[in-house]
């Protein structure tokens, strides 16, 4: 019988020509309760079935949708799925989040994990539910966003159906096109383009069955108790102007990465900002499946219609691209969103496009910093992948730098293949180490040490060792959250993490958990995704950072210069080898 919280079972999907097999691979209690679910449990289902050196868009790659114990109970942020597969973009273990329905329904097919290989002979949808699984063509759907694939896809198989689907980027391989679902992205790494190789415009579940708990008064308890805390100081500011509200506050410390981090800080910022934004153009505030924060804040649009912003969507296709207008901001994550890819590469690729073509290395001349037209000219030759301009920055700037040459790639703004989020690593110390070790490549989420950083934990402008520490300590903590799965906007709310997630599982599981075998558990995770990259062919040297960080300092608002050194960085990766118990090339000795 397996654990609270579980099946004990994973459902491995082989889409063939015009039909399915599907078979049960059993999850022992160990397995279960070695990787908990999410990304632990994702990582654990690559290891086991994904042949190495496999190329991400063949057939016989796996791609994971992975529950976890908490999905279906009232605990509050815990409706969330994560999607597991090795990245086309970066040719590594990739793993992205998303909220919704989807989460529960998939669950409730009474599976921990769904994983999907093969490929269809045209483009269909693959059904699961607890009677079995089919797959059915959907030629009509081609070229659709996933939004509107949804609401065909209900139209034809009834409402109790929940669905993850790609849109047109995904079908034509984009390599950082998105997997959606209700307006949320499994967003980083490619995953929408493993979907699309699959020939494969959905996945479709609908639940059939519950998930039983150890001590149902318990966890009832507990959820009371969490969304009363939800509710407090922690999470104030996501309620009040969401993530959004990052952007003046990282403007005014010289954070905010600006025209292809050539600066830190963006004259254009307060047109961008919440405050402003927030006061002129808020129409609602919304919240995930299953969440009492309710961090999403939706403005109204020019011409009408109303889009949700985040901060990482509109530093990528504002500050980084140069662009002010709001209007064109707002556009453009719309556009991303209709063809299906992810914002963060986008403007990232986008933004070094623009510098290519400034330099005269890509004969593009309207491709300029701040022009938002251009900005969304590009967008489109991305998501349909049109010759020349298009099919190169479809496959990120790692790649297109490659094809471009001439030095460019020491700002091609990327760590193993994935583009930079919002953080300047020159002015915070502690997140560059995260994002050159993270093996994910460049990813605000799978390690917060910026938290550090601004809090004043560390000087963010001198690196060292409290900063490897730091970065450890912000990685293993992800590492629990995401397999959990419970929301990172909750982080503020533990006070002693590990002891407190452990109370929220052991009555989830019946099983006796302590704050030390979680912290066991997120270093087991954290290994075996670098075993995994290495599997692949990563190496010590994709620990770094573009040559324009460690070689060109910036010159603060104050007149202090950051700089970030190649020395100091080296020091810090060997630093977090050593503090993992890896040897020198980052291999992990057991």
């Amino acid at each position: 019988m397996a654990p609270g919280g579980y099946f004990g079972r994973a459902l491995v999907v082989d889409v063939a020509g015009d039909a399915a097999t599907a078979a049960p691979l059993p999850l022992d209690d160990a397995v279960l309760r070695a990787y908990l679910g999410g990304v632990g449990l994702g990582t654990w289902l690559l290891h086991t079935l994904s042949p190495a050196g496999v190329d991400p868009l063949a057939p016989e790659a796996p791609l994971a949708f992975v529950f976890s114990p908490l999905v279906g109970t009232p605990l509050t942020t815990s409706a969330k799925f994560a999607v597991v597969a090795t990245s086309p973009l970066t040719g590594l273990l990739t793993d992205a989040l998303a909220s919704s329905q989807f989460a529960i329904a998939g669950k409730l097919t009474g599976h921990d994990a769904i994983v999907v290989r093969g490929r269809a002979s045209v483009l269909s949808v693959v059904l699961v539910d607890a009677s079995g699984v089919r797959v059915e063509p959907c030629p009509e759907l081609a070229g659709l966003p996933a939004a509107d694939a949804e609401t065909a896809l209900s139209a034809r198989f009834g409402r109790g159906w929940r669905s993850a689907a790609i849109g047109p980027a995904g079908e034509r391989g984009v390599r950082f096109a998105t997997i959606s679902h209700d307006g949320r992205h499994a967003g980083r790494g490619g995953l929408g383009a493993v979907l699309g190789a699959k020939n494969l415009k959905a996945v479709l579940v609908r639940a059939g069955t519950k998930a039983a708990v150890a001590d149902a008064p318990a966890v009832l308890a507990a959820a009371r108790d969490l969304r009363a805390r939800s509710f407090g100081p922690a999470t104030a500011k996501y309620r009040e102007l969401g993530t959004l509200a990052n952007l003046l506050a990282f403007n005014a410390v010289s954070t905010l990465p600006t025209r292809n981090f050539t600066a830190a800080t963006f004259d254009g910022a307060p047109r961008l900002a919440a405050e402003e934004l927030h006061e002129l153009r808020g129409v609602a505030r919304n919240s995930c499946a299953s969440c009492s924060i309710g961090c999403e804040h939706i403005y109204s649009r020019r011409g009408g219609g109303s889009q949700r912003m985040e901060y990482e969507n509109v530093f990528a296709l504002g500050p980084m691209c140069g662009v002010s207008d709001p209007d064109d901001v707002f556009a453009a994550s719309a556009r991303c969103d209709e063809l299906g890819i992810d914002t963060i590469s986008a403007g990232g690729t986008i933004a070094w496009a623009m510098e290519c073509a400034e330099r005269g290395l890509l004969d593009e001349p309207w491709l300029r910093f701040g022009d938002g037209a251009a900005l969304l000219r590009a967008l489109d030759a991305i998501g349909t992948r049109s010759p020349g301009l298009g099919e190169l920055l479809a496959q990120g700037s790692r790649h297109a730098a490659g094809v471009v040459g001439h030095g460019s790639i020491d700002f091609a703004p990327q760590v193993k293949g994935l583009e930079l989020p919002g953080y300047e690593p020159r002015t915070l110390q502690a997140m560059a180490l995260g994002l050159a070790v993270n093996s994910r490549g460049a990813d605000h989420n799978r390690s917060g040490a910026y938290e550090a950083d601004l809090s004043g934990e560390v000087d963010r402008l001198d690196g060292g060792d409290p900063h490897v520490h730091a970065a450890i300590a912000t990685e293993d903590r992800a590492a629990v959250m995401d397999s959990m799965i419970l929301c990172k906007f909750l982080r503020g709310v533990f006070t002693d993490p590990f002891t407190e997630w452990a109370a929220l599982l052991a009555p989830v599981t019946g099983w006796d958990l302590d704050a030390d075998e979680l912290r066991a558990t997120a270093r087991r995770i954290v290994t075996a995704k670098r075993a995994f990259n290495l599997r692949a062919g990563a190496t010590a040297a994709d620990d770094t950072l573009p040559a324009r960080m460690l070689e060109t300092p910036l010159v603060l608002a104050s007149g202090r210069s950051a700089a970030l050194t190649a020395d100091t960085l080296r020091s810090m990766v060997a630093g977090y080898y050593a503090a993992r118990g890896w040897d020198a090339e980052g291999r992990p000795c057991t």
